[in-house]
């Protein structure tokens, strides 16, 4: 085992396997679905019984707990511990483009979305400049993260119409 894979503070306490069902329903309820940061959201006892959207049934909340109590969120939260050396392992790509057609689809209430000077990027030409084959952005009201899961039909419909044009 690699330093970076071993449990850290959080896995011991806010992220334990022992909270993982609550932890999913939590995050997936809540957070990302709502464009909040999970970070302060997170506490022991808050939407403990959070009603479930529509597109995400029980038996969902309980097949992800039970992985994420066998696996643990070490996987995830080490992207995040590792962040400054993923840019620099990536660094030599930093201007690349992406050079084939790109349709980009989002939820209206995905977080990063509304980070500061994301719209702006994204609808003011930066990322036109760096994806030239962009040929549309979508944003799908009332979906969030989770766009795929909260809006499936929509995102396969746009998915489907892009493809046929090849």
């Amino acid at each position: 085992m690699c330093r970076f894979q071993e449990p850290g503070a959080a896995e011991a306490r806010q992220f334990s396997p022992a909270n993982a069902r609550r932890l999913t329903r939590q995050i997936l309820c809540h957070c990302f679905s709502h464009g909040v940061a999970c970070d302060e959201e997170m506490e022991e006892d808050r939407y403990p019984t959070a009603t479930l959207p529509p597109w995400l049934t029980e038996a969902d909340v309980d097949y992800l707990g039970a992985e994420f109590e066998r696996t643990g969120f070490a996987g995830g939260i080490n992207y995040y511990r590792n962040m400054d050396r993923n840019c620099e392992l990536a660094a030599a790509w930093a201007d690349a483009k992406v050079q084939v057609p790109t349709k980009y689809v989002v939820g209206g209430g995905e977080i990063t979305y509304h980070f500061e000077g994301v719209k702006e990027y994204v609808h003011g030409g930066g990322f036109k400049k760096d994806v030239p084959l962009l040929e549309e952005v979508v944003v799908i009201p009332g979906a969030g993260h989770f766009l795929q899961m909260e809006k499936a039909q929509e995102v396969s419909n746009h998915i489907y119409d892009f493809i046929t044009k090849f």
